[in-house]
C-alpha cells in the first residue's frame, strides 16, 4: 500500500493517537477494571458478549496507522518447502532463509543454538508482535533471548515477518499487509526442514508476546498435542467478545489492513474457530505460563523514555490485555486446567518489561520440554 509523506504527519498522529488512545481507554473503563489483578469473579463477566461488532475504538484511521515497509513480492515458482539458504551470524545464531509455497517467498528464520550440538535436543517456537520485521527478530536484537537461551538445551526458532498477521491464515491476500499464511508455515512447512537440518528431537512448545502471544494461544489450541507448553506475555486470547474482537481489529488497522480478510465476516464462524477461550480445551495436557500488566507506567517511565508512547499508547493497551488474560484465567479454572498466570502491580506494552519476564517463563516451558529448570 503506497502512502504520501507529510512532515507534519507525525504531530498529527500523536494528536490522533491521544484521542484514539482516549477512547480506548473509555472503552476499558466500561468493559471492567484493571487493577484487579487476580479477581476472577470480576474477570468472567468482561467484556463477554459475542454478539455484533464493536464500533468505538475498532478500526484505527489510515492517519494514525503505522507506515509498513514495503511488501515482500509474491512468487509462483516456489512449489515445495526447503531451505534455500544459511548464514552463521555467530556461534548460536544461525540464519535460515525458507522457501514457502504457502506465502509465496522466502522467509527469514533466525535460530538460537544451544554450546552442545551433539544431542537431539527440543524447540522454542518464538512469535514476536504486531511489526515483526522481515529482516531479523526483535527477540535476538533487543529482547534478552540470546543471552537468556545461551545456556539452554534447546533451539529457540524466531521467525521473521507476519506483520499485523496474528500468526494466521488468512482468507484473503490484503492490500495493506500482503499476504498471511503463517499458520500452515509454522505448523505444516517449516518444523520438518528444521527437525532434519538440526537434528531436533521433535519437541516443541510456544512463546509469545503481545500479538505473538494471541497467535501463539491459537496455534496451540488449533493443533492439540503439537505442542507441549505454551508461555504467552500481554496477549489476547479471544477474538469474538468485545474485548478480543476489540484487539484484532487494532491490531490489523493499526498497519494499515482489513480486518475482513482475516477469517471471513467479522465476529463470524471464523473468528469463533480462532478465539481460544472458546476452545480452551483443546490446551488440557500443556505446560501453560501467562502473565500482564497493569498498564500502569512503571520502573521504565521514565522522562527520559518516550513517555507519550510508552504511557498512552503502551498503557492502554496492556490494560485491555490484562482483562483478556483474565479471562482466560477464569474459563482454565471453570475447566480445572492447571496454569500459571502472573500479575504485575505496574508496567506498560513494551519491551523492557518482556525482557524481565522471560527468566520467569522458564521453568513452564523447560518442564514442558523434559529440560532442568
Amino acid at each position: 500500500m503506497t502512502r504520501t509523506t507529510d512532515p507534519n504527519r507525525p504531530r498529527q498522529r500523536r494528536a490522533l493517537r491521544a484521542g484514539v488512545i482516549g477512547l480506548s481507554l473509555l472503552v476499558t473503563a466500561t468493559l471492567g477494571p484493571t487493577a484487579g489483578a487476580g479477581s476472577l469473579d470480576a474477570a468472567s463477566s468482561v467484556g463477554s458478549s459475542d454478539g455484533g461488532s464493536v464500533s468505538a475504538g475498532s478500526t484505527v484511521p489510515e492517519s494514525l496507522q503505522a507506515e509498513v515497509p514495503p511488501l515482500p513480492e509474491l512468487r509462483d515458482d516456489i512449489t515445495t518447502p526447503e531451505i534455500v539458504g544459511e548464514k552463521q551470524k555467530s556461534p548460536q545464531w544461525v540464519r535460515f532463509t525458507v522457501a514457502s509455497p504457502a506465502l509465496r517467498r522466502t522467509v527469514g528464520v533466525d535460530v538460537l543454538l544451544p554450546k552442545d550440538n551433539s544431542e537431539p535436543r527440543p524447540s522454542i517456537y518464538a512469535l514476536e508482535g504486531v511489526d515483526a520485521r522481515e529482516t531479523s527478530s526483535d527477540w535476538a536484537l533487543g529482547g534478552g533471548a540470546r543471552d537468556f537461551f545461551a545456556d539452554k538445551n534447546v533451539n529457540v526458532v524466531m521467525i521473521n515477518g507476519g506483520v499485523a498477521s496474528v500468526y494466521s491464515d488468512w482468507e484473503n491476500i490484503d492490500p495493506g499487509v500482503g499476504l498471511h499464511k503463517w499458520e500452515t508455515f509454522i505448523v505444516d512447512e517449516l518444523p520438518p526442514l528444521l527437525d532434519a537440518r538440526l537434528k531436533t528431537n521433535g519437541a516443541k512448545s510456544l512463546l509469545g508476546l503481545s500479538m505473538g502471544a494471541q497467535g501463539a494461544m491459537i496455534l496451540a489450541h488449533r493443533h492439540p498435542g503439537m505442542y507441549r507448553g505454551i508461555a504467552a506475555m500481554s496477549g489476547c486470547y479471544s477474538t469474538t467478545d468485545d474485548v478480543g474482537r476489540m484487539c484484532v481489529q487494532q491490531t490489523i488497522s493499526s498497519r494499515g489492513g482489513d480486518p475482513a480478510n482475516i477469517w471471513g465476516e467479522i465476529g463470524g464462524q471464523g473468528w469463533a474457530d480462532h478465539d481460544t477461550v472458546r476452545h480452551a480445551e483443546a490446551l488440557r495436557g500443556m505446560d501453560i505460563y501467562v502473565s500482564s500488566m497493569t498498564g500502569i507506567p512503571g520502573r521504565y517511565e521514565t522522562p527520559e523514555s518516550d513517555l507519550f508512547n510508552r504511557v498512552v499508547i503502551g498503557g492502554p493497551i496492556e490494560a485491555v490485555s490484562r482483562l483478556s488474560t483474565l479471562r482466560l484465567q477464569s474459563t482454565l479454572k471453570e475447566l480445572d486446567i492447571p496454569a500459571t498466570f502472573k500479575y504485575h502491580a505496574t508496567g506498560v506494552h513494551a519491551w523492557n518489561y518482556w525482557k524481565d519476564e522471560l527468566p520467569d517463563t522458564w521453568p513452564t516451558l523447560a518442564r514442558s520440554l523434559g529440560l532442568p529448570a
